[in-house]
């Protein structure tokens, strides 16, 4: 059953899961990244298997003029050894129900266009590409 990381070592513990999505994540800066995501909103949700973390989930709610309010999955990921084992369903059917429970009109995500296997995932789960995201790296102001 998913529960949301609330405490620091709770979010402390999802790192090396999200890790694997995300590899240019550090350690060191990752709780303190966490706590200001979560003053735009962000969530974290995980599973665990008996003594650690096994699936995540980072999400958050948002309204605006093209779904109104809707729940944007940001992260979603099982670790490598327990893919296929039901995690990510788990995860995601707590999703819809927190996206039901808060009044959302739409659950989406983004997942890169090299990542055959979650694309399976997600359709299987009842998903459809419904548009193109597209995205342009900005040069960091000093």
């Amino acid at each position: 059953m998913p529960k949301r990381a609330i405490t620091d070592q709770q979010i402390e513990d999802c790192f090396d899961v999200l890790a694997e999505l995300r590899p240019h994540l550090v350690q060191g800066e990752f709780l303190a990244t966490v706590r200001a995501m979560e003053c735009e909103g962000y969530k974290l949700a995980y599973i665990e298997d008996t003594e650690r973390v096994v699936a995540v989930a980072g999400f958050r709610i948002n309204t605006n003029l093209f779904m109104g309010k809707h729940l944007y999955v940001d992260d979603l990921v099982t670790t490598q050894s327990a893919r296929s084992q039901g995690y990510g369903g788990q995860l995601l059917a707590w999703l819809r129900y927190e996206a039901n429970e808060q009044g959302c009109k739409v659950l989406h995500l983004d997942s890169g266009t090299h990542r055959a296997q979650a694309h399976k995932f997600y359709f299987e789960q009842g998903f459809t590409i419904a548009s193109f995201h597209f995205s342009q790296q900005l040069i960091e102001a000093d």
